[in-house]
Protein backbone atom coordinates (compact mmCIF):
# COMPACT_ATOMS: atom_id res chain seq x y z
CA UNK A 1 0.00 0.00 0.00
CA UNK A 2 1.34 3.44 -0.73
CA UNK A 3 2.23 5.36 2.15
CA UNK A 4 -0.39 8.70 2.42
CA UNK A 5 1.59 10.57 4.76
CA UNK A 6 3.46 12.04 1.22
CA UNK A 7 0.27 13.40 -0.02
CA UNK A 8 0.25 17.28 0.54
CA UNK A 9 4.58 17.15 0.41
CA UNK A 10 7.06 18.37 -2.11
CA UNK A 11 9.93 16.34 -2.35
CA UNK A 12 13.30 18.12 -3.11
CA UNK A 13 13.94 19.89 -5.79
CA UNK A 14 16.26 17.91 -8.61
CA UNK A 15 19.87 19.38 -9.60
CA UNK A 16 19.12 21.51 -12.47
CA UNK A 17 19.14 19.98 -15.78
CA UNK A 18 21.47 21.51 -18.96
CA UNK A 19 18.32 21.51 -22.05
CA UNK A 20 20.96 20.40 -24.86
CA UNK A 21 20.40 21.98 -28.20
CA UNK A 22 20.68 18.44 -29.96
CA UNK A 23 18.32 16.49 -27.38
CA UNK A 24 15.96 18.89 -28.50
CA UNK A 25 16.37 18.42 -32.04
CA UNK A 26 16.45 14.52 -31.44
CA UNK A 27 13.14 14.50 -29.61
CA UNK A 28 11.45 16.75 -32.21
CA UNK A 29 12.35 14.60 -35.22
CA UNK A 30 11.62 11.55 -33.29
CA UNK A 31 7.55 12.87 -32.94
CA UNK A 32 7.55 14.57 -36.12
CA UNK A 33 8.16 17.99 -34.98
CA UNK A 34 9.61 19.45 -37.83
CA UNK A 35 9.21 23.16 -37.29
CA UNK A 36 12.48 25.60 -37.91
CA UNK A 37 12.43 26.79 -34.74
CA UNK A 38 12.84 23.55 -32.95
CA UNK A 39 15.66 22.19 -35.50
CA UNK A 40 17.46 25.09 -36.61
CA UNK A 41 19.55 27.90 -34.19
CA UNK A 42 18.71 30.62 -36.72
CA UNK A 43 15.30 30.15 -37.35
CA UNK A 44 15.14 30.43 -34.01
CA UNK A 45 16.60 33.56 -32.75
CA UNK A 46 15.02 34.75 -35.68
CA UNK A 47 11.86 34.23 -33.72
CA UNK A 48 12.89 35.79 -31.03
CA UNK A 49 14.19 32.78 -28.96
CA UNK A 50 17.64 32.63 -27.61
CA UNK A 51 18.28 29.11 -28.99
CA UNK A 52 16.18 26.29 -30.73
CA UNK A 53 12.36 25.63 -28.83
CA UNK A 54 11.66 22.04 -27.63
CA UNK A 55 8.07 20.84 -28.33
CA UNK A 56 5.60 20.92 -25.49
CA UNK A 57 5.84 17.47 -24.79
CA UNK A 58 9.59 17.61 -24.51
CA UNK A 59 9.17 18.00 -20.17
CA UNK A 60 9.08 14.26 -19.96
CA UNK A 61 12.64 13.57 -20.87
CA UNK A 62 13.65 14.95 -17.74
CA UNK A 63 10.29 14.81 -15.41
CA UNK A 64 9.69 11.10 -16.26
CA UNK A 65 12.97 9.48 -14.72
CA UNK A 66 12.65 11.76 -11.40
CA UNK A 67 8.78 10.51 -11.00
CA UNK A 68 9.97 6.80 -12.16
CA UNK A 69 12.69 6.77 -9.06
CA UNK A 70 10.16 8.51 -6.91
CA UNK A 71 7.24 5.49 -7.43
CA UNK A 72 10.05 2.50 -6.96
CA UNK A 73 11.68 4.33 -3.67
CA UNK A 74 10.24 1.46 -1.04
CA UNK A 75 9.50 4.07 1.04
CA UNK A 76 6.57 5.16 -1.24
CA UNK A 77 5.81 1.79 -1.53
CA UNK A 78 3.90 2.58 -4.90
CA UNK A 79 3.06 -1.08 -7.10
CA UNK A 80 5.32 0.25 -10.64
CA UNK A 81 5.33 -3.22 -11.98
CA UNK A 82 1.28 -3.18 -12.06
CA UNK A 83 0.61 0.48 -13.04
CA UNK A 84 -1.03 2.27 -15.98
CA UNK A 85 -0.79 5.67 -16.82
CA UNK A 86 -4.35 7.57 -16.32
CA UNK A 87 -3.53 10.95 -17.79
CA UNK A 88 -0.81 13.72 -18.44
CA UNK A 89 -1.23 17.48 -18.93
CA UNK A 90 1.86 19.92 -19.61
CA UNK A 91 0.99 23.69 -19.22
CA UNK A 92 4.36 25.71 -20.04
CA UNK A 93 5.08 29.00 -19.02
CA UNK A 94 7.01 29.60 -21.17
CA UNK A 95 8.99 27.73 -24.03
CA UNK A 96 12.06 25.49 -22.74
CA UNK A 97 14.89 26.17 -24.73
CA UNK A 98 18.59 24.93 -25.51
CA UNK A 99 20.84 25.76 -23.07
CA UNK A 100 18.05 26.05 -20.26
CA UNK A 101 19.29 25.01 -17.01
CA UNK A 102 16.06 23.71 -15.19
CA UNK A 103 15.06 22.58 -11.88
CA UNK A 104 12.03 19.49 -11.23
CA UNK A 105 10.18 19.69 -7.89
CA UNK A 106 7.53 16.85 -7.85
CA UNK A 107 4.11 17.38 -5.51
CA UNK A 108 2.26 14.49 -4.40
CA UNK A 109 -0.94 15.99 -4.78
CA UNK A 110 -3.04 13.26 -4.28
CA UNK A 111 -3.89 9.29 -3.62
CA UNK A 112 -6.97 7.67 -3.56
CA UNK A 113 -8.01 3.90 -3.53
CA UNK A 114 -11.40 2.89 -5.22
CA UNK A 115 -12.55 0.00 -7.19
CA UNK A 116 -9.73 -1.87 -6.34
CA UNK A 117 -7.21 0.88 -7.91
CA UNK A 118 -4.58 3.23 -6.26
CA UNK A 119 -4.39 6.37 -8.10
CA UNK A 120 -1.86 8.89 -7.74
CA UNK A 121 -1.45 12.77 -8.75
CA UNK A 122 1.47 13.91 -9.35
CA UNK A 123 2.60 17.64 -10.13
CA UNK A 124 6.02 18.56 -11.51
CA UNK A 125 6.59 21.81 -10.62
CA UNK A 126 9.72 23.20 -13.52
CA UNK A 127 11.49 25.91 -12.84
CA UNK A 128 14.58 27.94 -14.04
CA UNK A 129 17.54 28.00 -11.77
CA UNK A 130 16.65 31.70 -10.89
CA UNK A 131 13.06 29.79 -9.83
CA UNK A 132 11.22 31.60 -12.90
CA UNK A 133 8.41 28.95 -13.65
CA UNK A 134 8.65 27.09 -16.83
CA UNK A 135 6.16 24.60 -16.67
CA UNK A 136 3.61 22.56 -14.67
CA UNK A 137 3.14 18.78 -15.37
CA UNK A 138 -0.24 16.88 -14.06
CA UNK A 139 0.08 12.80 -14.04
CA UNK A 140 -2.69 10.64 -12.77
CA UNK A 141 -1.16 6.75 -12.47
CA UNK A 142 -2.92 3.68 -11.40
CA UNK A 143 -2.26 0.56 -9.58
CA UNK A 144 -3.61 -2.63 -7.91
CA UNK A 145 -4.76 -1.94 -4.63
CA UNK A 146 -3.66 -5.57 -3.88
CA UNK A 147 -3.42 -9.19 -5.54
CA UNK A 148 -6.18 -9.81 -7.72
CA UNK A 149 -6.73 -14.00 -7.34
Amino acid sequence: MPDASFVGKALPPTAPYRVGREKIREFALAIGEGASVCLDVDAARAAGHPDVVAPPTFAVTFTMPVIEAFLRDPAFGWDYLRMVHGDQSITLHRPIHGGDDLVTTIHVDDLKTRGGSHMLTLRCEVAGTGGEPVATTRLLLVTAAEEQS
